[in-house]
């Protein structure tokens, strides 16, 4: 049994073959949603939002030096949460990705992949901590949408829910009607690792980069593609190009 929980599994073909239900992080493995709208730029329009709400004790150096947004967002839910202040911060992220998701770069080969996993007879399903407002956007433009109808599962108003807290995977398994033993999680981030364990979902990492490879492997992740091409190898059971 390895790590995650599953027996006789080997490697990502056999992660991929024992999964009935593929949950997907959205911003990675499905497409680049701040690929025209830069994150950086977003996050600077969250800290505007702290400093014209007066609240400049939130504005500590790593949060003034980050272009990460779900960190100002989990530092808000954990100093203000269910405050307007809350509320306010997450429909301005809600804004902003909107509107990214108007410029959105598909992952190469995340759209045959989906298209192919439901072909298969695989149920798909989104667990993101970006809004669901947003994926579903991005999945309409695409012309995936009918794929994911009552299975997107993204940011709520309570921002405490973000992931790591697997909220979002609970809620994902459970419109899916999967047991979390026959699912499968693909994410980008030690964050989509940690809801994963919490629920006992088999753990894929996808990583486009070196930087997010060696975050993933130093959070404990034991199989990382650097492409999603593989996944659909895995799949379709042809070998990945090398």
């Amino acid at each position: 049994m390895n790590s995650n929980g599953r027996t006789g599994a080997s490697g990502t073909a056999g992660l991929v073959e024992a999964a009935a239900c593929v949950l997907l992080d959205f911003d990675g493995p499905v497409c680049r949603l701040f690929s025209g709208h830069p994150s950086a730029a977003i996050a600077g329009s969250l800290r505007d939002l702290l400093r014209e709400s007066g609240e400049r004790e939130l504005l500590t150096a790593e949060v003034l030096g980050t272009g990460d947004t779900h960190l100002i967002l989990r530092t808000v839910a954990e100093h203000r949460h269910g405050t307007e202040l809350a509320r306010r911060i997450e429909a301005r992220m809600t804004e902003e990705e909107l509107r990214a998701a108007d410029t959105a770069r598909p992952t190469p080969y995340a759209d045959p992949l989906i298209w192919t996993l439901v072909a298969t007879g695989r149920r798909v399903a989104v667990a993101t901590n970006n809004s669901p407002l947003a994926v579903e956007r991005y999945l309409r433009g695409r012309r995936l949408a009918a794929h994911f109808a009552g299975h997107v599962h993204g940011r709520s108003r309570d921002l405490r829910l973000l992931k790591p807290h697997p909220h979002c995977l609970l809620e994902a398994l459970r419109s899916t009607g999967t047991a979390a033993r026959d699912a499968l999680m693909i994410g980008d981030a030690p964050s989509d690792l940690a809801a994963a364990r919490a629920t006992g979902v088999p753990f894929l990492g996808f990583a486009r980069n070196g930087r997010k490879e060696a975050e993933l492997r130093g959070a404990g992740a034991g199989h990382v593609v650097r492409s999603m091409q593989e996944v659909l190898a895995s799949v379709t059971g042809t070998p990945a190009p090398r």
